[in-house]
């Protein structure tokens, strides 16, 4: 296993890598037409969700100074409603970019040093008991990914699909 040279990373990269592991699993079998499906035109569809965990990986490049941008950022930045009359990426097209920047970003997780995580990084929340540093920001963002694998592990079961499996793949190495 590979350690980042900043300390305080050392929950944040375990969970980054589950969370890439986990993307694979929550989309398999998911059929290109379940996944605009909305309950009761209440919840978010698939592709929805999946835009927004990839637009929380190029925002966690931003945080860390990565000059990728998200081909798709006008429809998911800072977690932007879903707008049933924009047309959306096909589940294909955002795990491509997932995989694109996925890597990319591990590998800049790895190198960043304590000292940059620790500096200011104002996201204007103003939560009393939280600094808004890097380091706070990406936390704040594997938590957001965790928050959306949960709403597509929910829309599996409801739209009958088999339960996510927690199956790795010794090859995905980020």
């Amino acid at each position: 296993m590979e350690n980042s040279i900043a300390k305080s990373l050392a929950v944040i990269i375990p969970a980054y890598r589950m969370h890439s592991q986990m993307f694979n699993n929550m989309l398999v079998d998911i059929q290109a037409a379940d996944a605009l499906i909305r309950v009761e035109n209440k919840t978010n569809h698939f592709v929805w969700m999946t835009g927004n965990l990839v637009n929380c990986r190029y925002w966690m490049a931003s945080v860390l100074g990565l000059a990728e941008k998200d081909p798709n950022e006008v429809l998911f930045k800072d977690g932007k409603a879903l707008d049933e009359k924009a047309s959306y990426p096909s589940l294909e097209d955002l795990k491509k970019e997932w995989h694109k920047i996925s890597p990319i970003l591990y590998k800049r997780l790895l190198a960043v040093e304590d000292t940059e995580l620790e500096q200011t990084y104002e996201l204007g929340m103003n939560v009393a008991y939280m600094e808004e540093n890097k380091l706070n920001m990406l936390g704040m963002c594997i938590d957001r990914e965790s928050y959306l694998f949960g709403q597509l592990g929910l829309m599996r079961k409801i739209l009958g699909y088999q339960g996510i499996k927690y199956d790795t793949d010794d090859h995905l190495n980020y």
